[in-house]
């Protein structure tokens, strides 16, 4: 297990930039520090904002640029490797406009884009808005790979550590939050389990043992540097080898492979493991199936044993959507339109909070292979989504309220 991130938040509007930059980076330094002298291993630093929306102005999209491009300097000079913006917000309709001009501008930017409202609403200007901002942003690079630093939002809470889910409450202090590696645990507890109440038993004492001996290192560097602390993400954040696969670990439980039925069971077993957790939670803390992040998902999504739909029946049990999904490069934004509508209808029914990455591949059809040079991927296929366009009520529509089940 590693620490996939160290993430630090702030709010522009309250703390300077510049002032508030130096103070969390130096206490970043000083975390990272007494965690590598307790045996543990920090990947990177990460920097998260309040909604970009309520202090970047879409009517000057030089400034907007200019500024995206001198905070991402600034933040790498400070050790954070990478810099989420926030969100594109409902109540700010322009603001999406500003998501593939800003990725088009920047290497190590992050943004997302808010799809349902606080008072539990679907916007459907704000998912075809979303939709739109994947395809216009799926050439910028090669493989599609502007697409890694956004991330459609649905019902999903401040402090998420990971990116591109990241962002800050407006207003409040700055604060930081903890997300791991932790595919390699998750594996290593389900292989030497004898039952699944052992299994579980396995995973939490690792994971709640990890939590309290990390809380207790930075309580007093919290206290120091006057931070409030989200809390801890034990969403199963893989690495492309198998040895540190979430896929692997779910068909370690008793899967042939990942994909035909059980596999929903198995998906509900983890997640509902990850709930029992006794630490400080922040951000999702579930089933993180990121496809092409993973060897065994990447595989089986290859083979045609893993679809786009098994990802969304998989968010029914608590995951974390559709993560670094590879698509067509022709999809269109009625057919995305159409995909996120349905994600962000499952996480309001289900009060749930549920992403969506999806990267079109230029060039590429469904089945095509797909190679990377890129440490943190595995080779896979193209994969196929249904073409369907929405016509009536669905596409005319403005907002849909859906009250939580129960």
């Amino acid at each position: 297990m590693k620490i996939r991130t160290l993430t630090c938040f702030f709010d522009p509007q309250t703390d300077p930039f510049e002032k508030t930059l130096s103070h969390l980076a130096l206490f970043a330094e000083q975390a990272a520090q007494a965690l590598q002298q307790a045996g543990f291993i920090l990947q990177t630093r990460r920097l998260a904002t309040t909604p970009f929306s309520h202090w970047l102005d879409p009517r000057d999209l030089n400034e907007v640029i200019s500024t995206a491009q001198m905070w991402e300097k600034k933040a790498d000079h400070a050790g954070f490797t990478y810099l989420s913006l926030g969100c594109a917000t409902p109540d700010f309709p322009s603001s999406y406009t500003l998501i593939t001009p800003i990725l088009a501008a920047t290497r190590n930017v992050f943004l997302t884009g808010l799809m349902t409202t606080s008072n539990h609403a679907i916007d459907f200007g704000a998912v075809r808005a979303c939709a739109d901002a994947i395809v216009q942003s799926a050439p910028l690079e090669e493989n599609g790979f502007a697409n890694l630093r956004f991330a459609a939002l649905a019902n999903v809470p401040a402090g998420c550590p990971f990116l591109p889910a990241a962002y800050h409450n407006l207003g409040q202090s700055p604060s930081f939050a903890l997300g791991f590696e932790c595919a390699d645990t998750i594996l290593q507890a389900f292989k030497s389990a004898h039952s699944l109440d052992e299994a579980r038993q396995n995973l939490l004492s690792v994971l709640e043992s990890t939590a309290a001996q990390i809380e207790s290192l930075l309580t007093p560097l919290q206290a120091q540097f006057e931070l409030d602390f989200y809390g801890f993400d034990f969403s199963t954040a893989p690495y492309p080898q198998d040895w540190c696969s979430v896929g692997a670990a779910m068909e370690q439980l008793g899967l042939e492979y990942l994909g035909p039925h059980g596999s929903l069971a198995s998906a509900a077993f983890l997640a509902e493991t990850l709930s029992r957790g006794k630490w400080k939670r922040a951000g999702f803390n579930g089933l993180m199936l990121p496809v092409l992040e993973d060897s065994r998902l990447a595989l089986r999504a290859a083979q045609g044993n893993l679809t786009v739909k098994d990802l969304l029946l998989y968010s029914t049990v608590c995951g974390t959507g559709l993560d670094t999904v590879p698509l067509a490069g022709d999809c269109t934004p009625q057919v995305i339109n159409a995909l996120l509508l349905d994600l962000a209808a499952l996480s309001l029914r289900l009060n749930k909070p549920l992403t969506a990455r999806l990267m079109p591949m230029p060039g590429k059809q469904a089945g095509d292979p797909i190679a990377f040079d890129f440490e943190f991927f595995s080779n896979g296929r193209v994969m196929a989504l249904d073409t369907g366009h929405l016509s009536g009520l669905l596409a005319t529509s403005r907002v849909l309220e859906i009250q939580p089940h129960g």
